[in-house]
């Protein structure tokens, strides 16, 4: 298992926009690159990819949860 962690501070988001669903969801097959969340830092939003591919486990953090740089925000099943 792999963990997915903030590159940076800010609030994370789970979902391109509050009306659209989750990036992910457990059980879903993520490839090297995928957008798993977004991190806002003063109105910028940066994408938080995957390094590696597997299985994605969940999210760790809350959507629109504050979070600190290396934070873990999601969980990869290899």
């Amino acid at each position: 298992m792999a963990d997915i962690q903030s590159p940076l501070p800010g609030t994370f988001y789970t979902k391109p926009s509050p009306e659209e669903p989750a990036f992910k969801s457990a059980g879903d097959a993520v490839a090297v690159g995928d957008t798993i969340g977004l991190v806002e830092v003063m109105k910028t939003f940066i994408e938080v990819k995957a390094e590696t591919a597997g299985t994605f486990g969940g999210y760790v953090t809350e959507d629109a949860a504050p979070v600190t740089a290396g934070a873990v925000l999601a969980t990869l099943d290899a």
